[in-house]
Parts: structure tokens; sequence; C-alpha cells
């Protein structure tokens, strides 16, 4: 059987793909990666290799002074003409207009798209290429977060933030002499996503117990190599060591082909993923800006860190679950979610009335399956989980935030958030599992007092 975790890049890569022990055939459609100091001068010969007659270069202002001129001098120095498009926009936001603006400006005699910078422009070109058939070739600016190898695109459509399925580029060009000069807060939002895999990966497991949700162990050893990568690179990261840095683009490479091979975003996406969805799209909701994904999913790892510590020495009700689910209303459920989604509530509304994720019936048939393996669960959560204490070391390694108020996010909008994270997706994730034990109350305020005292004590 393979086994991934230890497989080198080109083995990952090769186009046949394999036939996994879980049932599923594994592959994707990136055909190159190049990861190193000076890669991007191998531009040209890339290019000619792949066939490619005249890229279309999207970037914003910023991709464009750290790799876009550049780039642009290689390929005019190498005689390779190509079409181009920068943002004029502070900051791109990955949602309808900016994929708009991308395909008005296609020229049409381009061949292939060609990505120069981070999540947002990565996710939009991956868009433009679903829905012209080219083709991606990206060229990373910032170890900021694990997209750039999978093939889907983290988008927001109508207020709501979701995953849709895209394509995998066929080329990644990752400079670690350009990534390493990045903003440190990219540098700290690319960690934050990676190690965000301890709960997704604990999160997947447990909802393949309960729901019998399809659950690939190669891929989540996949996963657990990638935090490995970064965690062990923490120090030399901090430091801005290109060789580091390296190490933590192939960790989040390497998170991104674990999708690919799942087709579908669950190894790299849990609770942690849904605090940050949930902070963006209310900061949407207020015109305001929020911050980085992957700084808000590294603060919401920790958050999901403090319930399942709590978890492991709990002790399930049957009865009090039970009567958790039956005194549920959803007229007033609707009411809240139109306070806290005042722009997206109807489709969210709408995915409850399809999923019944609180449906009585539905909800005593998990609770049986819960009850009858809550010894499992609870060995998952120790299989998987690092001591919290033992990821602030981290964190604090590299000046990662910790807490919400670090983000700017309140005690009120962390409450609202855990609350929510089980309203916007239908997956099954910790906050579900809270939920069906009638535990979401309890677990909510102790989150709060928690947070609220490790807020005291950062500032005193």
């Amino acid at each position: 059987m393979p086994d991934f975790a230890h497989m080198t890049f080109d083995e990952l890569l090769r186009p046949e793909g394999y036939q996994c022990s879980c049932g599923r055939f594994h592959g994707c459609t990136l055909r190159k990666l190049l990861i190193g100091r000076g890669v991007i001068r191998q531009l040209p010969g890339l290019l000619k290799e792949a066939g490619i007659r005249r890229p279309y270069l999207v970037m914003d202002r910023n991709t464009k002074k750290a790799a876009g001129d550049q780039i642009k001098s290689i390929l005019d120095e190498a005689g390779i003409p190509y079409g181009e498009y920068c943002f004029p926009q502070e900051r791109v936001e990955p949602d309808e207009f900016a994929v708009g603006q991308v395909t008005m400006n296609l020229p049409t005699e381009c061949d292939w798209v060609m990505a120069i910078g981070g999540g947002s422009i990565n996710d939009v070109c991956k868009m433009l290429c679903r829905a012209s058939g080219m083709k991606l070739i990206t060229c990373g600016t910032a170890p900021s977060m694990d997209g750039y190898a999978s093939n889907s695109s983290s988008m927001i459509r109508a207020g709501v933030k979701v995953t849709i399925y895209s394509v995998c580029p066929t080329i990644i060009v990752a400079d670690t002499e350009i990534m390493a000069q990045a903003p440190m807060r990219m540098l700290q939002s690319g960690m934050g996503d990676v190690v965000a895999k301890y709960i997704s990966v604990c999160d997947w497991r447990i909802s393949h117990v309960i729901n019998g949700e399809y659950y690939c162990e190669d891929i989540a050893q996949m996963m657990r190599t990638a935090v490995k990568k970064c965690v062990d690179s923490a120090e030399g990261y901090a430091k801005r060591d290109p060789d580091a840095v390296q190490a933590v683009v192939e960790g989040l490479i390497l998170s991104g082909m674990g999708m690919a091979y799942a087709q579908v975003s669950r190894p790299a996406s849990g609770l942690e993923h849904y605090f940050s969805h949930i902070w963006e799209m209310r900061a949407f909701d207020a015109g305001k800006r929020p911050d980085f994904h992957g700084i808000q999913v590294g603060v919401g790892t920790l958050l999901v860190l403090r319930l399942y510590e709590k978890l492991r020495s709990e002790k399930p009700d049957r009865q009090k679950a039970l009567a958790h689910a039956a005194a549920f209303d959803f007229d007033e459920w609707c009411g809240w979610m139109k306070k806290i989604f005042p722009n997206s509530c109807d489709e969210l509304i709408a995915l409850e009335k399809q999923v019944k994720k609180h449906d009585p019936a539905l909800h005593a048939r998990r609770l049986e399956t819960i009850l009858e393996h809550w010894d499992e669960i609870m060995k998952i959560v120790d299989d998987e989980l690092p001591a919290r204490e033992d990821l602030e070391k981290v964190y604090r390694t590299i000046g990662e935030p910790m807490l919400p108020d670090e983000i700017g996010i309140s005690l009120q909008e962390t409450r609202e958030a855990l609350y929510a994270s089980q309203e916007i997706r239908d997956k099954y994730i910790c906050s579900r599992l809270l939920w069906d034990l009638g535990l979401i109350d309890e677990y909510a305020d102790y989150l709060i007092d928690g947070v609220e005292k490790a807020e005291a004590e950062a500032k005193a």
C-alpha cells in the first residue's frame, strides 16, 4: 500500500496516481513543483518545456513588487510574450467581483494563467481556470496558506465563505528567497493554517466513527507529516531562514496535496477553520477587513484545543443530550441566524432544512453511536492532539497571535462563532459533537471564561 507521508514529491506527483487501501484512487493534476532558492529564474525553461506560449500574469500591487516585476523582467529577457492584470484594490477578496475582474481582462491570445501571489490570487485564478478550461501555473510569494496545491478555492459567494472545487495548478514555483521576505504576518499565517491540521484530522476521524464519513489514514498521515515539517522548523522560520521557509512551504504543499488526493477539504479543515470563516463573514457584513485567514485559523486552533481538553474528562449523559435536542426551536433558531448572518441567513437556513442537523430522530441515532464508541472517540483525541502549552511555545517562537483580542475579536464574537460554526456547513466537527451531547452552552461558557482569563493575564 502507498506510504504517502514518506514519498518524495516526484513520487506523489506521478501522473498515474495511486489506488489506496481506503478504496479510492488518489492523484492530482499538479505535474511540476519547484521549491528552493532562486528557482524563479528557471521560469523560461519551465514555460518552454510545458509548451506555454503566452501566459496571463495575475497579481496585485503587493505581489507585483514581491515577484511580478522580476518575473516580467525574466520573461522579457527570454523573449516570452505575456498578458497581465494587476488588481487595483489594496487587498483582493476572493469573491465574485475579483473573479469578474480577471475574467474580463483576460487577453484572448493567452494560453495559460500564471497566478503571482498567495491565497486570494491563487483562489481567484483557480476559479478563472475552472471557468475557462485554461491551465494554471502558480508562483507563490508568501508561505501564507496551504491551498497552493489543492484543487479547491476558498471563496466568498453571496457573502458566505464556501469551498468551491476548482482546479489544482499544473505547475507550482516557490522561490524561498522571495517567500522569506514576505511580511511576518503572512509567515505567521502559513504556520497557523498548517497547525490547524491537528484539529482537522481529529474532527475527521471522529466524524468517520459517528457518521461513517469517508476517511483515509494514509492522507491523514500526510497531514501529520506536514504539521511536523512546519513545527520543527519554527526557530529558523522566525529568522526568515530560506531553508526553514522551504521546510514550511513543503509542509504547506503537502497539506494541499492531501486535499487534492481526498477530493475534499476535510483533511485540512475542522472547527478551527470555521471560527475563521465566521469571523470573516461577519467582518464583511460589517464592512470591515478581517485578519489573514491563517492567523485567524491559528487562534481558532488554540480555542478548539481548550474544548477538547475539557472533553477528555467528560462522561456523556444520554438524558441530558436528548433533552437538549428536544428543546431545539426552529423559529427561534432562524431569528438568531438572521441576527448573526443578516446577509446570508437565507442560504444557511435552507441548508438546515436540507440536512436537518438538529432533527431529534437523526440526533438520537448519532447519540447512540457516540455513547457506544465514546472510548474510541477519546482515544482519537489523545492520539491526534498536542498539549496546548506545547503548541503555544511554537506560537511564541514566531510571534503568532494566540488570543482573539490580539486579532480584534471580542469575547462575544468568539462565543457566537462557536455556536454558529455548526451551522455554515454540513460537516461534523467538534461543535456539533458538543451540541449532540447537550454540552454546547456549558462549553461556550468554559471557553469564554478561559479566554477572558488568558487575555487578562497577557495584559497584566
